[in-house]
């Protein structure tokens, strides 16, 4: 694991990198929008998140450590943390007042919600003709599923992701992470990124219609015009691919999963030498791509036998000498004991205010001259609700003191201002 050596912070809630001097509003719950807002934050935005009064809902989602919710420390990391109470006219009129001062809003309500608080686009860039709404959610703001509740389990299941994963003797598999919520949280992201572009050139903000099912959908691309063409259905394949072989699963005399890849001419010969089998490339049966994929059957049972009569040391021997394209199937203590994420410092320990630090994935990408960094990991409820509430929002303490004590805010303890 890195102990991340980070610049100093150059004022609070501001830091160093690409995006130094955007300031985002994220309104987001849950992952998706947060996971979009995160992105920003990792590289050098201000983000200010605002939380329900009894924080959002991914504080109990996930493992938790002496009490504190995991996935929340890292999901809220570099952003500071207010916590208001939206459904009431002075929550309402504690945006409105840091809406003139923010480059971007990231919101992740059911369509119509926002409109119903007064916060619709028409009425917020009145406010800020040059704010950038990111809009996420199920369906998109349009059309006759937009009211729907959408989650990325079930968008990705309208989005056709769903129904291609698993084994086909199987009912669909999920993916065991949130997939189409960092899919979707990646492309609004990069929406942002092209309306400041926009603003840069003619002033104007605009909305980011970002819906969680077309995310999902736009990995499918390959099979959109094979069903138009031809009528196929891709339909679960398992581990293997009926299109590329070899490009399957195997296990090892010891139990080890190992994928291998070699459907390329190039890669194929290669692995045939690495097995001593370099009889089987020159066979008429698989001397093709095209009749590889005809005989999968067959050179899938010649190489599940040489990896079957092998421990995996003895595999990876063999394979790495012969410069085949295989790795074995990493857990989470293979990641952490890996040399590789090691050397590249993907395990990042990051400050902790309770914990003293705790380990997150690094930013990506890797830009060479502004890279991303973290500065500490996500507090607690209100934690900066004071400080933002007096920098941005103008309100003196004792405006600040009567919101919380009506419910409208909360303020966790004060324990610095970052």
């Amino acid at each position: 694991m890195t102990d991340i050596k980070q610049p100093p912070s150059p004022h609070p809630g501001a830091h160093p990198g690409p995006l130094t001097g955007i300031r985002v509003l994220e309104l987001g719950t849950t992952i998706a929008g947060p996971f979009c807002a995160r992105l920003m934050g990792d590289f050098g935005a201000e983000v200010i998140k605002v939380e329900a009064l009894d924080g959002d809902p991914i504080r109990s989602s996930g493992k938790r450590f002496k009490g504190k919710p995991l996935y929340a420390a890292s999901l809220s990391r570099n952003k500071r943390l207010i916590a208001l109470d939206l459904r009431t006219p002075e929550g309402q009129e504690i945006i409105r007042k840091l809406i003139p001062k923010c480059d971007i809003l990231v919101e992740n309500f059911r369509p119509g919600t926002l409109e119903k608080w007064g916060f619709g686009y028409d009425a917020l860039s009145k406010l800020n003709r040059g704010l950038i709404m990111v809009r996420v959610s199920g369906y998109g703001q349009t059309g006759p599923y937009s009211q729907r509740p959408g989650y990325g389990v079930v968008c990705e299941a309208v989005g056709g992701l769903r129904y291609v994963n698993g084994d086909p003797s199987t009912p669909p598999a999920r993916a065991n992470i949130a997939l189409t919520d960092c899919i979707t949280g990646l492309y609004a992201a990069f929406g942002a990124m092209m309306a400041l572009r926009h603003r840069e050139r003619t002033g104007e903000g605009q909305v980011i219609d970002t819906a969680l099912y077309e995310c999902a959908f736009s990995f499918m691309e390959t099979h959109v015009s094979s069903y138009e063409k031809l009528g196929y259905v891709a339909e679960r394949e398992g581990s293997g691919h009926s299109d590329s072989v070899i490009n399957n699963l195997f296990t090892t005399q010891d139990g080890v999963y190992v994928h291998i890849q070699g459907s390329q001419t190039n890669s194929f010969r290669r692995l045939c030498e690495a097995m001593g089998m370099p009889e089987v490339f020159t066979d008429v049966r698989f001397n093709t791509r095209a009749e590889r994929v005809k005989h999968q059957h067959d050179i899938e049972a010649i190489v599940g036998e040489w990896v079957a009569a092998r421990d995996y040391t003895t595999v990876e021997k063999a394979l790495a000498a012969g410069d085949v394209v295989f790795t074995r199937i990493y857990s989470m203590a293979d990641i952490f004991n890996d040399p590789h994420y090691a050397a590249r410092g993907m395990l990042a320990k990051i400050p902790d205010d309770e914990f003293g630090t705790i380990t997150v994935p690094a930013p990506v990408p890797r830009l060479s001259k502004t890279p991303g960094h973290i500065f500490h990991s996500g507090g607690r409820v209100g934690e900066r609700t004071r400080d933002v509430l007096r920098e941005l929002a103008g309100l003196t303490d004792e405006d600040i003191t009567r919101l919380e004590q009506t419910n409208v805010i909360k303020c966790a303890p004060d324990t610095g201002s970052t």
